[in-house]
Formats: structure tokens, sequence, C-alpha cells
């Protein structure tokens, strides 16, 4: 038996079998029934998604320490005349071998290696969107153009160019150190945005824009940039794990910035310290923590954007439901 929106909602407009004990339970049950699916389809929905929010929810825990660490610790370089001392009610974190606080100094760290993540992220972004979208859409000069200089970059090493440049910037500071780890890494999200472009740029509605007489601009803007966010949303993420990753490693080699406090910046002050050889581990777990903790937030929301934007993950992710589905019924 079935019903109308109408008749569900309002029995009288179902006649005289509505009426009946038999259509009124009939009309119960299909109501549960819609129930049940929806709130089946919205559980499933809410676990597919868990990656993403527990990312998020990590990464906003950091960005609110990192804005929140002028207050927390407003002077995070005090010392104590308590050296080396482990953690404890009044240093949780113990301190440092001249005293200073390891919890103070890994939330001033906190923003430091925040800032450059975002900082490093959006400007990556920024020159991958302008030589991979802007290059392959107009084609032509401006495409060779931009490939040749993606190209010269893909091929040169990293991190030897990372720590030449590094060496050779008189004033280093954090926004300094994270503008030159964009400058090198950008190449790589370039390439995969020129490819999903011209991609892009070739399907039916691009020409059907071009026919009705849309400026170029228009074009890109309204047709071809909505349809690659998610893809300018995984670089960015992507981008400010490599930059805070790569930061840590020059501050650990001592090419960090003078004087400016980061996750890496304390792991290079405890190497030097030998903080390993005298057991000193909460000085540099609690940053090496911190660092792996982000790096793993970050990696968790791109793994769930690629699992939106990528239809291979998608359809593996669905049989898997499948035959996990399967498997219970089985066992029941």
């Amino acid at each position: 038996m079935s019903f109308t929106q109408q008749e569900l909602a309002d029995p009288e407009l179902s006649g005289s079998e509505a009426d009946t004990d038999d259509a009124a339970t009939a009309r119960t049950g299909f109501l549960r029934a819609a129930g049940r699916r929806g709130g089946a389809a919205g559980r499933r929905r809410t676990t597919r998604g868990w990656k993403f929010w527990v990312g998020i929810g990590i990464c906003a825990f950091f960005a609110v320490v990192a804005i929140a660490a002028p207050f927390l610790v407003p002077n995070p370089n005090q010392s104590s005349p308590v050296g080396l001392q482990p953690p404890s009610a009044e240093h949780w974190f113990g301190t440092t071998n001249i005293g200073q606080d390891v919890f103070g100094q890994v939330v001033a760290g906190t923003t430091g290696s925040v800032v450059i993540g975002v900082v490093a992220g959006a400007i990556t972004v920024v020159l991958s969107m302008l030589f991979g979208i802007g290059g392959a859409f107009l084609g032509g000069f401006w495409d060779n153009a931009s490939s040749l200089i993606s190209n010269v970059f893909l091929v040169i090493p990293g991190l030897p160019l990372l720590i030449i440049v590094t060496d050779y910037v008189e004033s280093r500071d954090i926004v300094v150190i994270a503008i030159v780890i964009a400058l090198v890494s950008w190449a790589g999200a370039a390439r995969v945005l020129r490819a999903q472009t011209l991609s892009v740029r070739s399907r039916d509605y691009v020409d059907a824009a071009r026919v009705a007489g849309e400026s170029t601009w228009r074009i890109m803007l309204r047709e071809i940039l909505p349809n690659l966010m998610p893809i300018i949303a995984s670089q960015f993420v992507f981008g400010a794990l490599g930059a805070i990753l790569a930061e840590a490693g020059l501050s650990f080699l001592g090419l960090g910035a003078p004087g400016g406090k980061s996750w890496g910046s304390i792991l290079f002050f405890a190497q030097n310290a030998q903080a390993i050889t005298l057991g000193a581990w909460w000085w540099f777990v609690p940053p090496g923590l911190c660092i792996a903790i982000l790096g793993a937030a970050l990696g968790l929301i791109n793994f769930s954007i690629d699992e939106r934007i990528n239809p291979r993950l998608r359809t593996a992710a669905i049989a898997k439901r499948s035959r996990a589905r399967l498997t219970r019924g089985a066992a029941a």
C-alpha cells in the first residue's frame, strides 16, 4: 500500500480505507521505516566525515592556542633557579637547562609554527593558481612560460635550495621563513592545478559560456575556479603541512628565525644542550608531539578532501561499506 504526501499528512484525504485500523497501522509503519532510513543515512554521512571533523577540531585547538599564546604566556623566556626539572605541578612540561618553562616555550612556539603554516600555505596556493590555472586557461605563450617556470622549480632539489636561500637572507623572521618555504614548494601544486584546468576548460558548459560571449575572466571565475576549489583547499592543507615540517627541519639545523619561537627552535636548543644524552625527554617530546599531532590533523583533512574529489577513493569507500554491511547481515 502506498500513500501520497497529503495522505500521510492528513488521514481524512485518503478516503474510507485510510480510516480503517489496517490503513492506520500501515501508515505508521511507513513513517517509522522512512524515519529509520533517514536517520541511518544521516549517521552514515556523519560517520563518513569523521576524518574531516577530527582534523578540523585539532587544528582549531592549535589555532586558539596560537592566538591566545601572548595572554597565556606573557614571558616564555623567564628562567627559574632550577634547571632540567622534570614535569611537576609547578612546571607541567618541566624546565630547560637554564630553568625556562617548557610548557611556556611550547605554547609560545605554537604561534610561530601556525603562522608559518598559514602564510606558506596561502602563498603556495596563490602561486600555484597563478601559474597553474592562469597559464592553462590562457594557453599559448602564457601556458608555455608558466610550464617552463614550474618545471625549473620542480627539478631543483627543494631542501638544498631552501637551505641556501634561507642562509643567504640576512633578515630572517617567521614571515620571511614562510615566504622562502612557499617560493620553493609551489611548483608541484601548480602542475596539478594545470592538469585539472585543462580538463575543465574543454567541458561543454565552458564552451557554452564562450559562445554566449562571456569574458575570459568571468569564465575563469564563474565556471572554472569553483570546480577547482576542493583541489585548491587540498593544496593549501598540504602546503601548510609541508611548511610546518620544513620550518622544523630548518630550525633544527640552526637556520630558523633568530629569536623566533617555534616548535623547531625548541628542538634545536634541546639538541644543542644534549637533552637526549641527559635524559631530559620532557624538553624535546612535547614539541615533537605537537608537530606530529598537527601534521596528523592536516593529513586527516587532506584525506577527507581526497575522498570527496577522487572518484576511485569514493568508489572504494562505498564498496568497503557495502562489504561490511553484507558481512554483518550474514553474521546476523
